[in-house]
């Protein structure tokens, strides 16, 4: 039977169907890997709902090659698929603040198999990771209570950001003169963004 989110021939549908949800998932819910609703993977998180996952890479628009920043990476589900999507000439780096999670997170993305991504703890009192010349795409997989003007930073010129905003998704591009522009696109439901982690 097929899955709305996964269906046609875009690079996402290929990415959701080429990476499997369930390596991401614990061994107790790994038998509801195909359903499309977010599933607990402890310490409060969970793995987002395989549709709101495909309308935030579609919205992204992650091309091959691409330097990408995935925060609140959690199981690593994201980061692989967002691996997938820019292939070896990328790289993916996915942020974790909860310890536990990101070790988790980080041998998932291991298992996948993609050396160009990986996942790491997120810095004690930093959001993001900051780098010269700023991220091409930025992932964020948890809501924040306002738009974060340091991950706004770090978008690169000619960058996309897709950041859940209270229950807005939310796009945020920057052109190559590093103007900004914000954009609403639908209404979902992520659990907190944590900005301070001191």
């Amino acid at each position: 039977m097929g899955r709305a989110w996964d269906a046609g021939d875009d690079p996402v549908a290929e990415a959701l169907r080429a990476v499997d949800r369930r390596a991401f998932l614990p061994r107790a819910r790994r038998q509801h890997a195909r359903e499309d609703r977010p599933l607990d993977i402890g310490l409060g998180q969970t793995c987002s709902q395989p549709s709101t996952v495909a309308a935030m890479l579609r919205l992204l628009r992650v091309p091959p090659g691409a330097r990408v920043l995935d925060v609140g990476a959690g199981s690593g589900w994201t980061t692989a698929l967002l691996a997938h999507l820019v292939g070896p000439d990328g790289e993916v780096l996915g942020l974790e603040v909860r310890p536990e999670l990101a070790a988790w997170g980080a041998a998932n993305v291991a298992r996948a198999a993609m050396p160009w991504a990986r996942l790491a703890e997120a810095a004690p009192g930093v959001l993001g990771s900051p780098r010269p010349g700023g991220w091409d795409r930025v992932l964020v997989s948890a809501a924040a209570g306002s738009l974060p003007p340091a991950l706004v930073e770090q978008v690169a010129p000619g960058g996309r950001m897709v950041i859940p905003v209270r229950h807005v998704m939310v796009l945020v591009t920057r052109d190559d003169d590093g103007e900004v522009a914000v954009s609403g696109h639908g209404t979902y439901s992520f659990v907190p963004l944590v900005e301070d982690d001191a």
